[in-house]
Parts: C-alpha cells; sequence; structure tokens
C-alpha cells in the first residue's frame, strides 16, 4: 500500500464521495463515489474504497448528512447507524472527525473562487464577515460561518427543518396542501426533490388539474423547458421559496460575507434562477429590504464543495 494519507468523505442521503488528502491544504485526489444503499455499513465501503485506490490512512473527516453530537450516528436520510469510537477502532485510525455535511460546505466557503460560484443579484463580500449556506437535495442543509481569532468556526444546526413562512397566495395554498398530510410543514418540505414534486402537486390541485405522477427530476426538467406549464410554475415557485429562506438566513447572523446555495438541485439550472424571482424574494424582507439588499448571493456550482469542506476541517485539526 502507498504512504499513509488522511481520508475525506462526504456522505449523503444517496450516494458517499471519497478522497484522500496530504493534510496541507484542501486539494483532494482520488476521488471515487459510491452508493450508500449498495453497502450494508459505512465501515464496509471505507474499507472497499481503501482497497480500490491502495491506500492507507490514518486520520479521517466525514461529512454526513445528520446531526454529529454524540457518539452515536443515525443518519437522516439514510439507513446507515454506527458508533463513532468503534469505526475509528475497526479502521485502525489515530483520529476520526464526524462533522454534519453543511459543516463541511460551510467550511468551504473561504476557499472558493469566483470560477466555483455564479452570483445572483447584487451585493459584495465584506471580508471576515459570517457566511451562510442551504442546499437542497435530498433533504435541506443549513449551516453558518463566523470568523474567530483568525479562524473559520462552522455554526451547524438544523436550519431545514424550521417552519415554512408561505409569502404570497401560492405559498399559502401549498402551506394548506402539506398541512392535509403533516403536522408541522418545514422548509425542507418545500426546498428539496420530495419539495419540487409537493409544490408540482399543490399547483395542480389549485389549477383544479388531474395530477400526472412525475419525478423530480421530470418536473425540473419539463418546468425549465417550458414543456409542462405546471412544472414551470412549481420550479418558479420552487426558487421564490429558495429565495425567501436564503434572505431569512442573511438576516440571522447578518452574513455580508455572503450567502451562498448548494445542494444536488439548484446546480443543474443556474440560469433559471438568476432569471427567477430568487433575487426578489430574499430581498423582500419590509423595512429590513435595504439591510439585506447588501448581502450578496451565490450558487455553487463547484460539484464537490463538502469535499473541500472537509479538507479544510481537517487540515485546521
Amino acid at each position: 500500500m502507498s504512504q499513509p494519507y488522511g481520508l475525506i468523505a462526504d456522505v449523503g442521503g444517496t450516494n458517499i464521495r471519497l478522497a484522500l488528502v496530504d493534510e496541507k491544504g484542501v486539494e483532494y485526489t482520488q476521488l471515487k463515489k459510491y452508493l450508500c444503499a449498495q453497502y450494508p455499513s459505512i465501515t464496509a465501503v471505507i474499507k472497499q474504497y481503501l482497497a480500490d485506490v491502495n491506500a492507507e490512512v490514518a486520520h479521517a473527516c466525514i461529512a454526513i448528512a445528520c446531526p454529529t453530537d454524540s457518539d452515536w450516528i443515525d443518519m437522516t436520510n439514510n439507513s446507515w447507524a454506527f458508533s463513532r469510537r468503534e469505526v475509528e477502532e475497526e479502521l485502525g485510525l489515530d483520529a476520526l472527525y464526524l462533522i454534519n455535511d453543511y459543516t463541511a460546505i460551510s467550511m468551504s466557503l473561504p476557499f472558493l473562487t469566483d470560477e466555483q460560484l455564479i452570483q445572483v443579484g447584487a451585493g459584495d463580500i465584506e471580508p471576515g464577515a459570517p457566511k451562510a449556506v442551504l442546499g437542497p437535495g435530498t433533504g435541506l442543509g443549513v449551516a453558518h460561518l463566523t470568523k474567530v481569532d483568525g479562524y473559520w468556526h462552522s455554526l451547524p444546526g438544523e436550519g431545514g427543518h424550521v417552519d415554512f413562512a408561505p409569502i404570497d397566495e401560492i405559498d399559502l395554498y401549498i402551506w394548506k396542501y402539506l398541512h392535509k398530510r403533516y403536522n408541522h410543514i418545514s422548509y425542507e418540505q418545500v426546498l428539496s426533490g420530495l419539495g419540487i414534486i409537493q409544490i408540482y402537486e399543490a399547483i395542480t390541485e389549485m389549477e383544479g388539474l388531474t395530477l400526472t405522477e412525475k419525478t423530480a427530476a421530470e418536473i425540473t426538467q419539463q418546468g425549465i423547458s417550458g414543456e409542462c406549464e405546471i412544472s414551470k410554475k412549481a420550479v418558479e415557485q420552487f426558487c421564490k421559496i429558495l429565495g425567501s429562506h436564503a434572505g431569512n438566513l442573511a438576516m440571522n447572523l447578518g452574513a455580508f460575507g455572503g450567502v451562498y446555495v448548494a445542494g444536488g438541485i439548484v446546480p443543474r439550472f443556474p440560469e433559471f434562477v438568476k432569471n427567477s424571482d430568487f433575487r426578489e424574494r430574499f430581498e423582500a424582507k419590509g423595512r429590513f429590504r435595504d439591510y439585506v439588499r447588501r448581502v450578496p448571493s451565490f450558487l455553487i456550482i463547484e460539484e464537490q464543495p463538502g469535499l473541500i469542506g472537509a479538507a479544510a476541517f481537517l487540515m485546521q485539526q
């Protein structure tokens, strides 16, 4: 086997991506992706990866889509559950760091370049100011990043599960439609793959039409192309709601370092988002419109921000 490296991984509800770093920077090598459902445990897939790339590791940082504040990890959108200590021992690691996937993505933000971002609307980054990130995908991840004594610190949380606040009549209809199914309607119920489907279903009912079942990918593709008018309205409303929640995050911590949109959905149609009402809803904060207008907003088009962030976290350790 090759000399010891640091291992980084980004685990979502569907896929796990793994790579190697030298612990001196955020550049990674030997990137591979595996389907989580094909492996009984996270240990099994890591062992498979290390065998595939013929490497040993002494330290690892794994970004994972669930809370990571205890030894026992029970994934929100994945069947894996495990003990951090037991995984560390079974893999023979000197240190294993487990961080929330959006902790990792937030840690990547200071390292992203203009080529990895698309700005939507006005505003300039204030150096050293707090940043925020949200990302619709299998679920909805949220995190903030703040600088203390020269070091970036992520403020993780479950901001995807806060109450969905309707703004216009379509939002309100979507809320009422979902209230028939759920006692609590969170932003994740509308800003995710399932969310796009549920927005589409609600607008179909609102228009008095017969529902044609579609996947999130079909709704997105047909909405962007204009092939389906209801799908187009669904994607437009998705962008509006995304802008509202992004603006909320800007205000929560005064994120004058920027609000960034990640996840597996939005990077597929950045031009549609730029031409949507995303930024209008981002700024629609009543008396605080001028305040939030100063905050720049970006779409992350870098494919692996979670890995960059995991490398940054490991490097800082």
